[in-house]
């Protein structure tokens, strides 16, 4: 570990230990350089995991990976810091964790193989599918009223959301822009969409 890494997060625990079923044996005496809140410093993955549950918002986030998109990683780390409830990966199963930071080990994921098959399960949850892309017949996101529970839908890279995936879409909706570009990063796209449903039914 070089010096810059030795430098995150802190050294081992140098009081009587704290009683608790949280509290990581090791990480208390190695010191727990992991990227997580102070909050869950010593913490066990199980522990943060249980902790996390139990306030996960009703927000989903599902990303189509037709061409093992590496913007997929930085999606899993903000729905993480935004405690979204599911990240779903629609079509390909392998995807580049990488982007994540690791947070994929604290963020539920859920596969699902093709569109047809997350519209299923969406349907079967009754959970409503909001598309977001920049197309014919989607309505502003800044004006949006998102549903209180919902799964928000992003497509590939460069091509958007499928025929396919459209089809499991109840509604769509698009992100304003001003300059020469078609279409901004689908990982920035993602975020804007999730803090949207953040500032609707988190912050007063």
């Amino acid at each position: 570990m070089d010096q810059d890494a030795a430098e995150v997060g802190v050294g081992p625990w140098e009081d009587d230990a704290p009683v608790g079923e949280q509290w990581d044996s090791e990480l208390l005496a190695n010191g727990d350089r992991r990227n997580v809140i102070d909050k869950y410093r010593y913490w066990s993955l199980e522990a943060i995991v249980a902790d996390l549950d139990a306030t996960r918002h009703t927000l989903h986030i599902a990303i189509e990976n037709l061409e093992h998109d590496f913007n997929i990683g930085s999606i899993v780390r903000t729905a993480n810091a935004f405690l979204v409830k599911e990240v779903h990966i629609v079509g390909r199963k392998r995807w580049n964790r990488r982007g994540a930071m690791v947070t994929d080990k604290y963020q539920h994921i859920r596969h699902h193989p093709d569109p047809a098959s997350f519209g299923s399960w969406a349907a079967e949850a009754g959970i409503p599918v909001i598309g977001v892309d920049n197309m014919d017949g989607s309505v502003p996101i800044e004006t949006f009223n998102y549903p209180k529970g919902c799964v928000l839908v992003v497509g590939q890279e460069g091509s958007g959301l499928s025929d396919a995936m459209r089809e499991q879409c109840q509604t769509l909706v698009d992100i304003a822009q001003f300059g020469s570009t078609r279409s901004i990063n689908v990982g920035a796209a993602a975020a804007i969409a999730m803090h949207g449903w953040i500032r609707q039914h988190t912050i007063r």
